[in-house]
């Protein structure tokens, strides 16, 4: 019976040391999407230069007037002169 439960501990174990091992990457990834998308918003704001938002299966084009703490960011174009745009709701961003 002793047997049985060091083996289930044994797996146990296993499995939360392959989770946290395999969720480490992912979470690098996410900090670094954060930081290039970080980036380009600031070089919108400081250049004037364009950007196209991809936001969850939208385009919205427009230059960054503002970023907002580090939830959101403030953005106008052609046909609008105020966009609020969540940062977290960013598909993708490309750059003129």
């Amino acid at each position: 019976m002793l047997r049985k439960t060091s083996i289930r501990l044994f797996v146990l174990a296993a499995m939360l040391l392959a989770a946290v091992t395999l969720s480490i990457p992912r979470a690098s990834a996410q900090a670094q999407s954060a930081q290039a998308f970080r980036e380009l918003l600031e070089r919108s704001e400081k250049e004037k230069k364009g950007l196209t938002f991809y936001v969850r299966g939208q385009t919205i084009a427009g230059i960054v007037v503002k970023i907002i703490g580090s939830d959101a960011v403030e953005v106008r174009n052609q046909t609008f002169s105020r966009v609020i745009i969540k940062i977290e709701s960013i598909d993708a961003l490309a750059i003129n």
